[in-house]
C-alpha cells in the first residue's frame, strides 16, 4: 500500500517493469497471470461495450469495421486477435517487450495484413504517426506515471480521426482510503476511478460512457475492471 504523503505513481520504475514482463513467457495465458480462463469473458465484454458506445454516438460509425485501430499494451496480441481484428480492418500495436511483439510479427494476422505497424516501445514513448478510429488501452496504463499518462492521452487525442474513440480498460483501486495502489511485483499502479477522471480531464478528454466489466467469477476475487470511452472535449 502507498506510504502516507508519497504518491503511488512516484514509485514506478520502467526498468523494473520491463524486467518483470521479460521474465514472463510470451504466451496468451501469461498475459492474464493466474487467470487465463477469463480471456473469453474479457473479450466478449469489450465487444459489447464498444457496440454500445458506437450506437450511443450519432457521428460514430455504428456498424461494420472501423478502418484503423491501435492496441496499446498489446502483449502478444491477445486483444488484437480476439477482439480488435473483428472490429477494425487494420490494427497497429504498441508494446515495449520485444519477445511479445515478435509473436505478433510472426502471426497469421500480420501475414494477412490485419496487424499493421508494430511499435516496440512503452506507451510513454509512443508518438502516433497516423490517425486512428479506435485507440484501445488495456491493462497497461498502470505502468505510466500520472504525468506520463496525461501526456500520452493528449498525444492520442490528437491522433484520433474526426469521429474517433479512445477506450481505456483498466483495473480500479480497492484501497480502503480510496488511494492509488502500488504493486512492487511489476512496478505498476492501480488507480482510483477519481484519478482516472482527473487524468482524462487534464488531457482534454470527455468520458462519454463508463461501466464495469461484468461476468468475472466472484471466486477469482479480481480487482474491478472499468471501461472508459473518451472523446476530445468540445470547445464552445
Amino acid at each position: 500500500m502507498p506510504e502516507s504523503n508519497v504518491a503511488a505513481d512516484s514509485k514506478i520504475d520502467h526498468a523494473a517493469s520491463l524486467k518483470y514482463w521479460n521474465s514472463v513467457p510470451a504466451t496468451t495465458a501469461s498475459m492474464l497471470g493466474e487467470f487465463p480462463s477469463v480471456s473469453r469473458i474479457d473479450l466478449q465484454g469489450s465487444k459489447t461495450f464498444l457496440a454500445k458506445v458506437r450506437r450511443l454516438l450519432p457521428k460514430v460509425q455504428s456498424e461494420g469495421k472501423l478502418h484503423r485501430g491501435v492496441d496499446c499494451g498489446a502483449g502478444v496480441g491477445r486483444v488484437t486477435e480476439g477482439f480488435l481484428s473483428h472490429v477494425c480492418e487494420v490494427v497497429d500495436a504498441v508494446e515495449p517487450v520485444a519477445k511479445f511483439t515478435q509473436v505478433m510479427k510472426d502471426s497469421q494476422l500480420k501475414r494477412d495484413g490485419v496487424i499493421g505497424n508494430i511499435y516496440t516501445r512503452g506507451l510513454q514513448d509512443w508518438i502516433p504517426e497516423k490517425k486512428y478510429d479506435l485507440i484501445w488501452v488495456q491493462w497497461c496504463a498502470g505502468h505510466l506515471t500520472d504525468s506520463q499518462l496525461i501526456d500520452s492521452t493528449v498525444r492520442c487525442r490528437k491522433a484520433l480521426t474526426e469521429n474517433g474513440l479512445m477506450v481505456f480498460k483498466e483495473n480500479l483501486s480497492t484501497h480502503f482510503s480510496k488511494e492509488d495502489m502500488y504493486d512492487s511485483e511489476d512496478s505498476s499502479v492501480t488507480r482510483t476511478d477519481a484519478k482516472f477522471r482527473q487524468v482524462f480531464e487534464a488531457a482534454g478528454m470527455e468520458v462519454v460512457k463508463s461501466e464495469l466489466q461484468k461476468g468475472f467469477p466472484p471466486s477469482f476475487n479480481l480487482l474491478p475492471v472499468q471501461f472508459y470511452a473518451l472523446r476530445p472535449k468540445t470547445t464552445n
